[in-house]
């Protein structure tokens, strides 16, 4: 899957470009597109059309869960695919944050979700690969599944 993130400055009022990309876009190449203007889900009217137009065109909705900003956790799927981007805080609350994505998920499924891509990082991206660990644990557990849980590369000193 493509995962396109549009820069802040993209708002409603780039509509049209994004209807001509979008209706561009080849078919048989999945598309994720992640909107980060807070414009897009402010009106309900504007959200709707955006949405409607991924829909119609099997664009998969990125949605960001992030601690200081709420505006873009819109939980609205355009496909059976959900992109979830989950940006950490460094923060004990991280954990309830995924352990509520984990139920979630379990509901999205029932309804028929297909596919899942959740995309964990934070500030201090060292502490993602712990958040990422917790996240896999959760699903495997939750789902019967078995991801596998990448090993952390030794660092090693240059010098």
């Amino acid at each position: 899957m493509v995962f396109l993130q549009l820069h802040d400055n993209f708002k409603p009022k780039d509509y049209e470009r994004l209807e001509k990309f979008i209706q561009d876009w080849p078919k048989e190449v999945p598309l994720a597109v992640e909107l980060r203007n807070s414009e897009w889900f402010a009106d309900e009217e504007v959200s709707n059309k955006t949405m409607d137009l991924f829909e119609k065109h099997h664009i998969t909705n990125i949605i960001v869960d992030t601690a200081g900003r709420r505006d873009l956790l819109h939980m609205r799927l355009t496909t059976d695919t959900a992109f979830i981007r989950y940006v950490g805080a460094n923060a004990d609350s991280d954990y309830m944050r995924l352990d509520h994505w984990v139920k979630r998920i379990k509901v999205w499924r029932k309804g028929g979700l297909k596919n899942l891509y959740f995309f964990v990082h934070q500030n201090i991206e060292k502490s993602s690969p712990l958040l990422s660990a917790y996240f896999i644990e959760a699903v495997n557990k939750e789902f019967g599944t078995d991801i596998h849980i990448p090993e952390m590369a030794e660092i090693k000193n240059k010098f």
